[in-house]
């Protein structure tokens, strides 16, 4: 799969192919992996090396270190988020807004080659047509009516959703003070209101599965960061954040067959950003709405609740709260979070500023 949209134009510099995430992603599978990390001892042993030699004592010490690490990530991620369910593609009915571009479009290209059910929720007709099991229903996710009535002829038409995936979203891009009162209830009825809509109407449903179902709820990073001329986008994710956890914790109580999936991205790489430059592409780098998407599909196919952060700084924003106000001023000005939206377009923005399309 590749990206149907350009990178945005950023910064140029001779390490640009390069980034952190690269470099964890190739310690992990090799330096860092139980089986290379215990080829080593063996290797050693087939040199006739002693047992008790220091080079074959320090080799085993470290992959036994690294064998336990993994084994305790592993207990952790179980007791965190309990047994996967069972998923089978071909009882799946999945809803995704803001589903017509971007990375929901992607999720539902993907899952409609493999057999699976699925059906868009946007405002706007899909940039590529129409896919293969795709089927495109025209709703304003913000209007709870219009999200009531597309319920109902996705249950008659395609049959019991099973799996939600809340990816619709707007980015105004505007100062606090240029934001009329209309556009900020267009943005957090669009951002968060919508997400309260959408589950509440399909919840009853999916939990009616004898196998339960998935909610994929799409964040971001800014929700924890809150960057300058974001103010209505900042609150809206926050607040999709929180629900999120909220829900989760309930459904763990009442639906113990229900997953959750949170993905909270850095700067994605399509329309809803277009023009920001990322300070830093090798601490920072403008993620791909196809990776962002491999792990979200992942995670579904595995009928796993988990957490998606990406790029490698956005799974341990929430550590950025932790540090001193004054650490924490000093690291926005270095990430030039607050700058950083100067060079914003968006996608299709008229004289008005405003993006009238919906979608991740």
């Amino acid at each position: 799969m590749s990206s149907p949209y350009e990178m945005p134009p950023q910064r140029d510099s001779w390490f640009a192919p390069l980034s952190i995430d690269l470099l964890v992603k190739v310690l992990k599978t090799s330096f860092f992996h139980p089986f290379v990390a215990w080829i080593i001892p063996l290797c050693f042993r087939a040199q006739n090396m002693f047992w008790d030699a220091p080079p074959m004592l320090v080799s085993i010490a470290w992959a036994s270190m690294i064998t336990l690490s993994w084994i305790f990530i592993t207990i952790n991620n179980r007791i965190a988020y309990g047994l996967p369910r069972e998923v089978d593609l071909s009882d799946e009915v999945i809803v995704i807004t803001g589903g017509a571009s971007g990375l929901g479009l992607l999720i539902a290209e993907v899952y409609g080659m493999r057999g699976a059910t699925v059906a868009v929720l946007d405002v706007k007709e899909m940039d590529n047509g129409e896919a293969r099991g795709v089927t495109y229903y025209k709703c304003d996710v913000s209007d709870k009516a219009q999200v009531a009535k597309v319920a109902k002829d996705i249950e008659r038409d395609l049959g019991t959703p099973t799996i939600l995936i809340n990816n619709a979203a707007i980015v105004l891009g505007k100062r606090f003070l240029d934001l009329s009162l209309d556009e900020i209830d267009r943005s957090l009825t669009t951002n968060l209101l919508s997400h309260f809509y959408t589950i509440k109407t399909f919840l009853p449903l999916m939990a009616s599965s004898e196998t339960g179902g998935t909610i994929v709820t799409i964040s971001s990073v800014i929700g924890t960061v809150a960057a300058a001329q974001l103010s209505d986008y900042a609150a809206a994710k926050a607040g999709v954040s929180a629900l999120h956890r909220s829900l989760t914790a309930e459904l763990a109580q009442t639906h113990p067959n229900m997953r959750t999936v949170l993905v909270t991205p850095g700067q994605l790489s399509t329309p809803l950003f277009y023009g920001v430059q990322t300070p830093n592409s090798f601490f920072a780098p403008v993620v791909e709405p196809v990776d962002v998407a491999k792990e979200v599909i992942a995670a579904i196919d595995g009928g796993l609740s988990t957490h998606i952060g990406m790029p490698l700084y956005a799974r341990w924003i929430d550590w950025y709260n932790v540090l001193p106000v004054g650490l924490q001023k000093i690291a926005r000005r270095l990430a030039q979070v607050d700058t950083s939206l100067k060079t914003f377009v968006g996608r299709n923005m008229g004289a008005t500023g405003v993006d009238d399309k919906k979608g991740q």
